[in-house]
């Protein structure tokens, strides 16, 4: 089972200092992303950077943890798959208030940062 990700350029979330190890195991093996490297072009002050479809997401060391309601906003293809997958990984998901045309929940990283998926219906 693989998250089918549709929209969005690029959204950038933060880890905490000492946590690039496990930032790399939850977005590569959990959400299965794919990291993009170049090393023509390093990324700055350690950033790194996933391919996701055709957005990308870009996640920075912070010396803090940030919990708070800033969240990137995904539309997905298969969103009950995409929820099935995150509770396969033992991952708490929260069903939103309801928007006409839209399914939709969120989740937090290991890092605490609020994450939304969301599937236009018709």
């Amino acid at each position: 089972m693989k998250i089918s990700f549709k929209q969005i350029d690029h959204v950038m979330l933060c880890f905490p200092e000492g946590k690039e190890n496990e930032a790399r195991r939850f977005y590569e093996e959990v959400l299965g992303l794919e990291e993009i490297i170049d090393p023509e072009r390093p990324h700055l002050r350690g950033a790194i950077w996933y391919q996701m479809g055709n957005i990308q997401l870009h996640l920075m060391k912070d010396q803090a943890s940030n919990f708070s309601e800033r969240h990137p906003a995904f539309e997905v293809d298969n969103l009950e798959e995409a929820r099935q997958l995150l509770e396969s990984h033992g991952i708490q998901v929260k069903d939103l208030t309801p928007i006409p045309g839209r399914n939709r929940f969120s989740f937090r990283d290991p890092f605490e940062n609020r994450i939304e998926f969301l599937q236009y219906v018709e």
